[in-house]
């Protein structure tokens, strides 16, 4: 009786899937991305052990936040163009487990560098920030093409910096939609930053970076 009558998967599937998935990995420069989000996390436990106004405090977490989030997105582009999308029938989970291992590690990693330090907001501003900051940069990898995924978290950077902003100087922006200008226990700014990071999840499982495919109409 063979492996398949019995029910059994081929004696090299998993071998199979394992190297399909290490292939996704290294296509999307993964081991990379992980080494910047490591970077990122030692750059913010030094920055956490100098003196920090209160809204040098706030911003300061944030922009690492935004450095990671453009770190994941850039993972969605991928080399092969059209011809992957056509013949890879696990594509959208590779993309969603690619996705949600990079934004896990990222915050383990940002988590992990406050601890013991001043991390304004703590971890959950960390959590809520990060994700909201990824889903915008999925979105924008499935709208604008990988290439172009660092300028959405750039531009909503800018966007919570000046909100932080205005909680000193007025007047406070005060829409959950800026979710980092909002107390680390706002549920309505938890719901939009996790909003946009389940659209975006779900962007990127199902379209992928919009990337153009090297091959010209016509070209063989």
């Amino acid at each position: 009786m063979t492996a398949a009558a019995a029910g059994k998967p081929p004696a090299g599937s998993a071998h199979a899937g394992l190297r399909l998935a290490w292939l996704h990995l290294t296509s999307r420069r993964v081991p990379a991305a992980l080494a910047a989000i490591a970077v990122c996390a030692v750059a913010l436990r030094i920055a956490l052990h100098w003196q920090w106004n209160a809204y040098g405090a706030l911003q300061l977490p944030l922009i690492f936040e935004a450095g990671c989030a453009a770190v994941i997105a850039a993972t969605t582009a991928s080399p092969f163009g059209e011809p992957e999308r056509a013949t890879g029938r696990w594509l959208p989970l590779l993309r969603l487990g690619t996705a949600l291992t990079l934004t896990a590690a990222a915050a383990g990693a940002l988590v992990a560098a406050g601890t013991g330090a001043h991390l304004a907001g703590g971890a959950l501003d960390v959590l809520r920030n990060l994700a909201g900051l990824v889903g915008i940069g999925l979105l924008c990898a499935a709208l604008l093409g990988g290439a172009l995924t660092w300028t959405a978290p750039t531009a909503y950077l800018m966007i919570a910096i000046y909100a932080l902003y205005t909680q000193w100087h007025g007047p406070a922006l005060t829409t959950p939609w800026i979710w980092p200008a909002r107390p680390p226990h706002d549920i309505g700014a938890a719901l939009c930053a996790g909003l946009v990071f389940i659209t975006g999840m779900a962007a990127n499982a199902l379209c992928g970076a919009r990337d153009a495919t090297n091959e010209r109409p016509g070209s063989r």
